[in-house]
């Protein structure tokens, strides 16, 4: 199997235990890799730092999951596609038709972007406004 594309949300559901973390293993077990903008280093590094902030984990242990997400990126169980100008001008297109009822911040706006123009059918988050405005990209939002 292909591999599923995991906004930095669902990605931190992999690092940082959440009620449905469980679910999330579950989901990728049968994947080669799990997908997701290049976006996800700046994203996770920084939710690995507010983790650490709001005392979820402690610094060192934010540091030690800041590793093991980079080992997870070198050897190729998260792939990171790169954020193209292609991807930027999609976004554009995209919020220029947008109706005014969706709320749309840019990061998630460049991970659905991303997916639609790699191809996937879903983006997994936990979003409940990135998966409303999936469908605007052409992809389905999906959620455990």
């Amino acid at each position: 199997m292909k591999g599923a594309y995991f906004d930095s949300a669902y990605l931190m559901k992999l690092y940082i235990p959440h009620a449905d973390s469980g679910k999330v293993w579950a989901l990728i077990r049968p994947m080669d890799s799990v997908y997701s903008s290049a976006l996800c280093v700046a994203e996770v590094s920084c939710a690995f730092h507010r983790a650490a902030r709001e005392g979820a984990v402690t610094h060192a242990q934010a540091a030690s999951l800041r590793a093991v997400f980079s080992d997870d990126v070198s050897s190729g169980l998260i792939q990171l596609i790169p954020i193209s100008e292609k991807i930027l001008r999609s976004v554009e297109a995209v919020t220029a038709r947008l109706p005014s009822t969706i709320f749309l911040r840019a990061g998630d706006a460049i991970h659905l972007a991303t997916a639609q123009s790699e191809g996937f059918s879903d983006v997994w988050s936990n979003d409940r406004h990135m998966l409303k405005a999936a469908p605007h990209f052409g992809v389905t939002g999906s959620s455990v």
